[in-house]
């Protein structure tokens, strides 16, 4: 007569099993998310360091006021700080009204058809575009047709048709969080839809918006590209006098400078874009700041 095969008992703690089974598996996925946020930013660290290494010497007053020049101890960024400022100022001037007046068009009257999902879908598509296509666009239509030349009008209209897609995405995402009880709150008292925007709507949204705008402008100003593209001057040794002047900007003469063969322009490009890097991480500072004003502000 043969005996039956005897089973393998459980563990007696089987949920105590299991528990360490997920902890381990828990400490091993975190220590995995950890190592992959370490090695990225000791890279940047890295490279960080050893550029304001190499800039260190260049980052003098004389740097900031001084003109381009064919010597590399006498050059400086006068011209593409200023040509920088106008430019963002008039990039905003611009993108601001129009993107977020679409937005609220989008968000707020639009009735949901099929030519508002087209225009919808082509918004979200235009916000993956690369940016050298922008400058095909702005070459053609500002330069060419409008016959606006290289100027700097022409570069901010470029740098704007790049923005929008993503100042009209960001702000709808922003009016989104405003509840629609609210809305509908307004209504019942009697308000109307203008009077329900402007004091309700946009005063809740307006710290999303504003860190979207921001974040929007740092990014126009480390683009290449559609600069390039439209004709940014390399090497200016004057300042913009009117909105129809050449101009240059901090890419561009990072550029100018990188692609130079004497080993000196190297070091003026480090300290340029240390510039340039810090005028971004001030940009995403204000950014941060005043949504947290705002918000405390709304909330308080």
């Amino acid at each position: 007569m043969s005996t039956p095969h005897p089973s393998v008992a459980p563990p007696a703690d089987t949920e105590g099993w299991l528990r360490t089974g997920h902890t381990r598996n828990e400490a091993a996925f975190r220590a995995l998310c950890k190592l992959a946020i370490a090695l990225p930013l000791c890279l940047l660290l890295l490279l960080a360091g050893s550029l304001l290494v190499e800039a260190w010497p260049r980052l003098g007053v004389g740097f900031f006021a001084s003109y381009p020049s064919r010597f590399a101890e006498s050059a400086g960024i006068l011209p593409a700080l200023v040509g920088t400022a106008l430019l963002m100022a008039l990039t905003a001037l611009f993108s601001i009204p129009l993107g977020v007046g679409a937005a609220i068009y989008l968000e707020e009257y639009a009735r949901p058809t099929r030519f508002t999902a087209l225009l919808e879908l082509n918004i979200t598509t235009l916000a993956g575009v690369p940016s050298i296509l922008y400058g095909l666009l702005g070459l053609e239509l500002f330069v060419r047709v409008m016959d606006l030349g290289r100027s700097l009008v022409a570069g901010a209209a470029t740098l704007a048709l790049l923005l929008l897609p993503m100042l009209i995405t960001v702000s709808r995402e922003a009016l989104r969080t405003v509840p629609r009880e609210l809305r509908e709150a307004c209504f019942a008292l009697g308000a109307d839809r203008f009077a329900t925007l402007r004091r309700v709507v946009l005063p809740m949204c307006m710290p999303g918006v504003l860190t979207g705008i921001i974040l929007s402008l740092a990014r126009a100003i480390g683009e290449t590209a559609p600069l390039i593209t439209i004709g940014a001057l390399g090497y200016v040794a004057f300042l913009p006098t009117s909105l129809g002047s050449a101009f240059t900007a901090l890419p561009i003469q990072i550029f100018n400078w990188v692609s130079r063969p004497q080993a000196a322009f190297r070091a003026n490009a480090a300290a340029a874009i240390v510039v340039l890097l810090a005028l971004m991480l001030l940009m995403n500072g204000v950014a941060l700041w005043l949504r947290r004003r705002l918000q405390k502000r709304i909330t308080g």
